[in-house]
């Protein structure tokens, strides 16, 4: 049996998906009464359109186009030629007048794009029917969108033009017929309309006008014989254009006389943009852009209205881009000819367009129907019904129409001082130009209202378990608003969109979300406590009050003894009313600038279209691609990665298949945003024998298809699915209750969920029933909204810090202060006195130095009574909280000993944790109403307990050491393990599209599973919450050339980070295992070197610039865990041995471990280089010591330096030049912890033991010296940050 062939590789679509000639039928015209007509009058109206020609690609056969010793068996998409109608073809006719055409064949056999419809093309291309005229017409353009079964959109631009109705010849499929039926004189003076339509699959509105408007010069003056050949032409030369990749690279074609560009996404995750979007602003008030906006979003009936066909379409696709991200869901018609009319009857939702002459009959045709009318910018609702249609949110809109407001829409204010341009093609270049800036300023404002309106969304969403909390967000919104917010949340537009953020996109409107987020909220991801209004936010819903926003705006390292424990924000938002940095905080336009953008010239295409012009097309476009790669300076990595985009499209449709394989791997390493995965999956499978023998043999191409292809498919797909949360009605045990609760929102971290149902289980079987749950999660949710509702007078709150939130008031006690509320903040407790509203100061929790549950007696009774002793004062503070008493002393008592904790440690996480515990002790005590419940609730106090139980004191060194601590996992359901830190200073220039943000000093935290965090340093607050870099776990980071963060996976795979973006678009994967060690040479001229090494023992040499392989070597034996650079040489450390060799690779020196530990078998864990000392330190596997070898001579012994009590050691770093930090296991009072060990570099002895963590110390990293951060294993999960001395 033969051996199978290679697959066969369709090629992807090009520019043009078809081109067609309408117009009216030959037969329509015949006899002088049909022909006749007055001037004025539309005649002939009810002629019915028809194909005439239809052009679909390839246009030249595949044995005309295959290059010598290339087989193109498998290369291309079948056969599609041109066709004509048959029935009107003479029997016999010569072949030879059509080049190109079909031999033999029935020229009707031709392949029509999916979701092209022929029948209803000529409806849609002459939507108000044929008309002769009795005089020339001017030209004119109109657009279409076509959608298949499967709902794919396509998109045709139509040019209709008028031909004199000749005596001599008549015009018909392009063909010289002569028609002796007395047509001559009775037709004389009619003009007969035709139309071409170019069907794309992208919406190039404003270039393929432009083409059809060079083709139709040529059109109007040409024989009608002429007419099929110069469609076809146009047609072909269209054909053979590539679509451009997303990026700033725009394609040009010489169309003569004009000069065509075709625009590219701005990113993968952007729209196409070919149009002008400011036309609905010329035509509709702002109030009513909002108004239809939210008729979309709202996804009511709408149909559009003009007497301009061209206008209809093209202001429903602005429509459709103002509402990116969001994506219209349902059917999208923008223009529907007289014989579709009865399409507006459609049950569900839709978007469609008619002719204003339609617009009484479609009013009286269906109810509940959105009549838009663009030529008056009215809107009014058929059969003169009230549809419900809510008004967008008013703080949004408010904002929106100022913003519109500030455009500037009429370009010939910016031309009144210039001179007027001479050149044609340089006047359309600064059209394009001023409406780029104007699109992007009209998308930045449309972007900033919906995250205006949706950006509350996400703190009502639970990611682990993909729940989103419908009920609670509703409750967020103002009462105006609700019924906006009802309507759109039971949309299929808004569900893809909770698809989207559950699944945490970076789109743009995640981006727009981060770039104009508070301060508030960036604190906001770092909480496990509940929010509460804060004081600030109480005073600014005061009129009166002065509100002022503080901004630090630092680039070095801050003096973290001067940063203030993060507090407090608040639920996002009043009952009442939005606030105000939802919106931005701003009505002016964003000032952002066009991003830079290129071009590329297409190579002219040469005619006749035979297999060597296409061939030599093609070779031209690789030489011009490989030209502009060689004049590219090596930083552009964007603009290079669109060359081998293209250069490897082109070679594909050459045939030269391995080309294109290794075009689309240098594409993989420079910007995988835009690597066609699915396309090289095709091409590999489609190799040949030879072919992939030899793709085998090349080791970038064999790594290419070990990634791309040789991947396992049958991964289970992920689960998009978005639950609203409901109440169980089932009995939990502990794991669906830890899940019920995550889902809730109430908190997410297990621990604290794990004590919650110990609490809520007290003395019955532990399991929890659903009404226990629900009057749980009532009684939690009523202490929300009273607490929502607390309003502070000026005379209170000027006594609190601004971020101080009220989180628990008391009923109206006596106490030996007053009568009043007692009141608890995340700082004190304050006693908010009755009458006219006090402050009476009770105490901070960092003074109170006792607290008792007693009673006293009042005539026969014995009333229960809180008393408070504070440090430096002698009075003790009593209330009579009568029953709430028990409570209150719990709660007292949790969140004193959480201070307690936090300033020990350093760790405001702890009082957050406090919080959380007091207010879920609250909420058990009102769900269980029972004798008990106090019992129940104490469960709850850990932090009393452990002060209680373990009163471990901090060590005085670890306590003057340590300044602060920070978690990574914030958020997150458990606690996870620090893998790997680095700190890249702040720099001092920015780029005017880059953020103030992005000269911070910065922290990357590699966490496991791939994720990185990143902290701004000057705050320690997150600058990027977690993004993903691969799934595996992270070994290695190093900063490259100011922009990059370069990080070494378990994958094998070395991911770069763009500092700016926060983006990882690149990937190298030359490594065949795991990446252990990165480390960069700079060069004050030339561009950084960065070694990596792997496991395997692979070195390799990158060109940071270029990102290509300068140097390879190989040392042997397995086992390479670490790679350093020193006098120009590296030192590698392969477990058995550290190696010096040079950058070359040729082996300089080495140091055996087996010469120096011949009682016990050991491995090197780890070394470090101490140059000013020329010292190397190394630590050993089973040794609690580290050894320091002499440089000079490393045969000598080593001197050892004893860590006391350490179990194991994990790094180690050089601090300040004298010194050295070790980070590991160790006791400490009897119990495993975290430690660091400060060394003396010079003395060689132990300065500093620091008890780091509850957890072992996995990775350091210094901060410019002054300060060093360590990260710990996943029991803690959290960063510490020692002050260095």
């Amino acid at each position: 049996m033969a051996e199978a062939g290679p697959q066969y590789l369709a090629l992807p679509s090009g520019l043009l998906e078809l081109c067609a000639l309408l117009g009216a039928p030959r037969d329509s015209l015949r006899g002088p009464e049909q022909v006749a007509q007055k001037k004025g009058v539309k005649s002939l109206s009810s002629l019915d359109p028809e194909v005439l020609s239809v052009f679909v690609p390839p246009f030249v056969t595949k044995e005309d186009s295959q290059p010598a010793g290339v087989n193109c068996v498998t290369l291309g998409k079948t056969r599609r030629r041109s066709f004509r109608k048959k029935r009107e073809r003479p029997k016999a006719e010569p072949s030879k007048g059509h080049p190109g055409g079909p031999r033999g064949q029935d020229p009707e056999d031709v392949g029509i794009p999916n979701g092209v419809d022929l029948l209803a093309l000529p409806q849609l291309c002459f939507p108000g029917g044929v008309c002769v005229a009795s005089e020339p017409k001017e030209d004119c353009v109109h657009f279409l969108v076509l959608t298949d079964v499967c709902g794919n959109r396509t998109h045709g631009v139509v040019a209709q033009y008028y031909r004199p109705l000749h005596d001599e010849y008549c015009f018909y499929n392009g063909k010289m017929r002569w028609e002796a039926s007395g047509l001559g004189r009775s037709a004389a003076g009619c003009f007969v309309p035709f139309a071409v339509c170019v069907v794309s699959r992208f919406p190039y509105y404003n270039a393929l006008k432009d083409c059809l408007s060079c083709l139709l010069t040529h059109l109007k003056i040409c024989k009608d014989f002429e007419v099929d050949n110069h469609i076809k032409d146009f047609a072909a030369k269209l054909s053979l254009i590539p679509s451009p990749p997303p990026g700033p690279l725009h394609l040009v074609l010489n169309m003569k006389p004009l000069q065509i560009v075709f625009p590219s996404r701005a990113d993968p995750e952007s729209p196409l943009i070919d149009l002008d979007l400011h036309l609905p602003l010329l035509c509709f008030r702002p109030e009513k852009v909002l108004q239809i906006l939210t008729c979309l979003l709202t996804e009511q009936h709408v149909v559009f209205f003009s007497s301009s066909w061209a206008l209809l379409t093209l202001v429903a696709e602005c429509f459709m881009a103002y509402l990116h991200p969001l994506q219209w869901q349902h059917t999208f018609v923008p223009i529907l000819s007289r014989q579709m009319l009865d399409f507006v009857m459609a049950p569900t939702s839709f978007l469609m367009g008619c002719h204003l002459d339609h617009f009484e009959e479609v009013s009286k045709e269906a109810d509940g129907l959105i009549l838009i009318n663009i030529d008056t910018g009215s809107i009014t609702f058929s059969n003169d019904e009230d549809v419900d249609v809510p008004d967008i949110p008013l703080l949004a809109a408010q904002t929106f129409i100022q913003r519109v407001q500030s455009l500037q829409m009429h370009r010939e204010l910016d031309l009144a001082h210039l001179c007027a341009s001479t050149d044609l093609n340089e006047g359309r270049a600064c059209q394009r130009a001023w409406q780029q800036r104007l699109n992007c300023q009209i998308q930045q404002i449309t972007l900033q209202l919906l995250v205006c309106i949706f950006r509350g969304v996400k703190n009502h969403l639970n990611y682990e378990h993909r729940v989103f909390n419908s009920e609670e967000f509703l409750k967020t919104r103002a009462p105006g608003d609700q019924q906006f917010y009802k309507q759109v949340l039971d949309t299929y537009m808004f569900h893809a969109f909770l698809k989207a953020r559950l699944s945490r996109r970076m789109d743009a409107f995640a981006q727009m979300d981060l770039c104009t987020q508070s301060e508030e909220d960036r604190i906001d991801g770092m909480l496990l406590s509940p929010r509460r209004p804060t004081v600030e936010k109480m005073a600014s819903r005061k009129p009166s009050a002065p509100h002022g926003a503080h901004r630090r705006m630092v680039v070095s390292m801050p003096n973290l003894q001067d940063i203030a424990v993060p507090e407090l924000p608040p639920r996002n938002s009043s009952l009442r009313k939005m606030r105000t940095e939802d919106c931005g905080g701003s009505h002016t336009v964003l000032d952002v600038p066009p991003k830079l953008t290129y071009t590329f010239k297409i190579p002219e295409i040469h005619f006749p279209l035979v297999g060597q012009c296409v061939q030599a097309f093609h070779a031209d476009c690789v030489a011009q691609l490989s030209k502009a790669m060689d004049s590219l300076a090596p930083e552009n990595s964007v603009l290079l990665a669109r060359y081998f985009y293209l250069r490897g499209l082109v070679q594909l449709m050459q045939g030269q298949l391995l080309g294109a394989l290794l075009d689309f791997q240098s594409l993989y390493k420079t910007d995988v945003r835009i690597f066609p995965a699915d396309l090289v999956q095709r091409t590999v499978k489609s190799l040949s024998a030879p072919e992939r023998a030899q793709a085998e043999r090349t080791p970038e191409l064999r790594r290419l298809i070990s990634e791309v292809v040789d991947k396992p498919e049958d991964a289970p797909k992920a689960d998009d699915r978005v639950k609203n949360f409901e109440l169980p009605k089932k009995h939990m045990q502990l794991d669906d209750f830890v899940k019920r609760v995550q889902e809730s929102g109430i908190v997410k971290d297990a621990g604290i969920i794990h004590r919650l149902f110990e609490a809520l289980t007290v003395g019955h079987q532990k399991q929890i029933d659903p009404e226990t749950f629900k009057d749980f999660y009532n009684c939690w949710k009523e202490a929300e909204a009273e607490a929502q509702g607390v309003n502070l007078p000026f005379s209170v709150t000027e006594q609190l810090d601004k971020n101080e939130c009220v989180y628990k008031l008391s009923s109206s006690v006596k106490t030996n202060r007053g009568v009043g509320k007692i009141a608890m903040t995340q700082k004190r407790l304050f006693l908010l006195t009755e009458g006219r509203p006090g402050y009476v100061e009770i105490s901070t929790f960092r003074n109170i130095e006792e607290v008792r549950n007693t009673t006293v007696a009042f005539l026969l009774l014995r009333i229960p009574t809180l008393k408070i002793k504070v440090l430096s004062k002698k009075e003790v503070f009593e209330a009579n909280l009568k029953t709430e008493c028990d409570l209150w002393h719990l709660m007292v008592k949790e969140m004193w000993a959480g201070k307690k904790l936090a300033d020990d440690h350093k760790d405001p996480q702890y009082v957050q944790q406090a919080l959380t515990h007091v207010l879920l002790m609250d909420a058990v005590v009102g769900a269980l109403q029972s004798p008990g419940a106090i019992y129940a609730a104490s469960k709850l106090s850990y932090f009393d307990k452990m002060k209680n139980e373990m009163p471990m004191a901090v060590p005085k060194t670890t306590s003057e050491t340590l300044k602060h601590k920070i978690n990574p996992s914030a958020g997150e359901t458990l606690p996870r393990a620090i893998d790997v830190l680095l700190y890249t200073p702040g720099g001092g220039h920015l780029d005017p599209a880059e953020k103030v943000e992005d000269a911070h000093p910065k922290l990357w935290c590699a966490l496991n599973e791939g994720k990185v965090v990143v902290f701004d340093a000057s705050s320690w607050t997150v600058h990027q919450h977690c993004f993903k870099v691969g799934t595996s776990k992270l070994n290695c980071m190093v900063m490259a050339e100011q922009t990059q963060v370069w990080v070494g996976s378990e994958d094998s795979v070395i991911y770069i980070i763009n500092v700016h973006s926060m983006s990882c678009n690149k990937q190298l994967t030359d490594h065949r295992s795991s990446v252990t060690g990165l480390v960069v040479q700079d060069r004050a001229q030339a561009p950084s070197t960065v070694y990596s090494c792997s496991v395997d023992g692979t070195v390799l040499a990158w060109n940071a610039s270029s990102l290509q392989v300068t140097s390879r070597f190989q040392l042997p034996g397995d086992g390479l865990l670490a790679i350093r650079l020193h006098g120009g040489r590296l030192w590698c450390c392969t477990g058995n041995s550290i190696v010096v060799v040079t950058t070359a690779g040729f082996l300089h020196q080495e140091l055996k471990i087996g010469e120096n530990f011949k009682e016990i078998s050991t491995s090197f864990l780890g070394f470090q280089l101490m140059p000013e000392q020329e010292q190397l330190w190394a630590a050993c596997a089973g040794y609690d010591d580290i050894y320091v070898w002499s440089l000079q001579d490393l045969a000598q012994p080593p001197q050892r330096i004893h860590l006391q009590d350490c179990s194991r050691i994990h790094c180690m770093i050089q601090v300040k030049k004298q010194q050295i930090w070790v980070g590991g296991t160790g006791l400490s009072q009897g119990r495993s912890k975290g430690k660091i060990y400060v060394i003396d570099a010079e003395r060689k002895t132990v300065e500093k033991e620091l008890v780091a963590h509850m957890d072992t110390v996995n990775t350091l990293c210094s901060a410019e010296d002054r300060y060093v951060l360590s990260g710990s294993g996943r029991d803690e999960g959290k960063i510490a940050i020692w002050k260095v001395e």
